[in-house]
């Protein structure tokens, strides 16, 4: 892996390449540091990192770069996570020190979830979601799984899957329609990500509560 900061020019040369596959991932410094609230990232992103290892940034860019192509609507705040996680990594020690996770406050936390459910199942970014709270997007992570227990893109699929068993139980929709309603690719990925949370298929989850 190869870290350069802006501006910095970059050669390679490999003899008999025949198949090559690179993931490249852009900063803004500035925005970083306020999302990170680390105020060294600007002086440690000046310095360049070529040729060196990191299993864990290495796994997080893996993850990344298949969540890209991923147009599941929870799949936005996973990523804002995933790229927020990767740069805590990188600049690892200008980030804060023992500080403890602290949930959010009452009123934010009904107002994330007040949001998340109005604009089910569109896409919301962890952004939106740190500015309605006033904090960090860094924060915004540790203390909405610090209130909640879930991640943010676990609670938002989570509520996707709860209205979907309301659809199942509450309407004659098929399973197409629930799919589309919730955010869902379609019925094969509606069930495949329903059976791995709840552990049946919907057909079968609905079949047993209309018995």
């Amino acid at each position: 892996m190869h870290y350069s900061p802006a501006g910095m020019e970059l050669w390679a040369h490999s003899e008999d390449l025949r198949y090559a596959k690179d993931v490249n991932i852009c900063f803004d410094m500035a925005s970083l540091s306020q999302q990170l609230e680390a105020s060294q990232i600007a002086t440690l992103g000046a310095a360049p990192r070529l040729r060196f290892t990191d299993d864990r940034v290495w796994h997080l860019v893996k993850l990344l770069a298949e969540t890209v192509q991923d147009m599941d609507p929870s799949s936005q705040l996973y990523g804002d996570s995933l790229a927020l996680a990767i740069a805590a990594q990188l600049f690892r020690e200008s980030g804060p020190v023992g500080k403890v996770a602290r949930g959010l406050s009452t009123l934010q936390l009904k107002d994330a979830i007040d949001l998340l459910q109005a604009q089910m199942p569109s896409r919301v970014d962890l952004t939106t979601l740190a500015e309605l709270a006033g904090v960090s997007p860094s924060h915004y992570c540790r203390a909405f799984k610090t209130s909640t227990g879930l991640a943010p893109y676990q609670w938002q699929l989570n509520a996707r899957i709860e209205r979907a068993k309301c659809l199942l139980v509450s309407t004659n929709a098929t399973l197409e329609d629930i799919a589309e309603a919730t955010g869902f690719a379609d019925a094969v990925h509606f069930g495949r990500t329903f059976r791995k949370l709840v552990g049946a298929s919907p057909a079968a989850w609905r079949s047993d509560r209309l018995a």
